[in-house]
C-alpha cells in the first residue's frame, strides 16, 4: 500500500505559475508510474499528466507545453510545474500512483484556483 500526499495548489491569477507535489509513502519501490488528474466543479475527474521515468512522460493536450511532470526518487515526490495557468484548469488536483497490477492509489487532491 501507498500513501499520497499533495501540496502546492492556492490562488493564482492567469498567466501565472504553480508547482504541486505528491510524496509518496509506503511501499514505493513497485510503483509503475505517478499520474496527475483534476477535477473541476461538477466535472469529471480527467488525466493530465503521468510519469514512468523521467525520460517517459505524457501530456494531455490541453496542458502540453505549460505544464511539466517530473519526480525525485531520492525523495519519493512527483512534481507538477504549470506554467502560464488559465481559469480552466481551476480544478482540484489529484496524484494516482499505479501498480503494474493495475492497482492504484489517490491522494486528497488540492485545490487549485486561477482568478484574477
Amino acid at each position: 500500500q501507498v500513501q499520497l500526499v499533495e501540496s502546492g495548489g492556492g490562488l493564482v491569477q492567469p498567466g501565472g505559475s504553480l508547482t504541486l507535489s505528491c510524496a509518496a509513502s509506503g511501499s514505493i519501490s513497485s510503483i509503475y508510474t505517478i499520474d496527475w488528474y483534476r477535477q473541476a466543479l461538477g466535472q469529471q475527474r480527467t488525466w493530465v499528466a503521468g510519469i514512468l521515468s523521467a525520460s517517459n512522460t505524457r501530456y494531455s493536450d490541453s496542458v502540453k507545453g505549460r505544464f511539466t511532470i517530473s519526480r525525485d526518487n531520492a525523495k519519493s515526490t512527483v512534481y507538477l510545474q504549470m506554467n502560464n495557468l488559465k481559469p480552466e484548469d481551476t480544478a482540484v488536483y489529484y496524484c494516482k500512483a499505479s501498480y503494474r497490477t493495475g492497482l492504484g492509489y489517490w491522494g486528497q487532491g488540492t485545490q487549485v484556483t486561477v482568478s484574477s
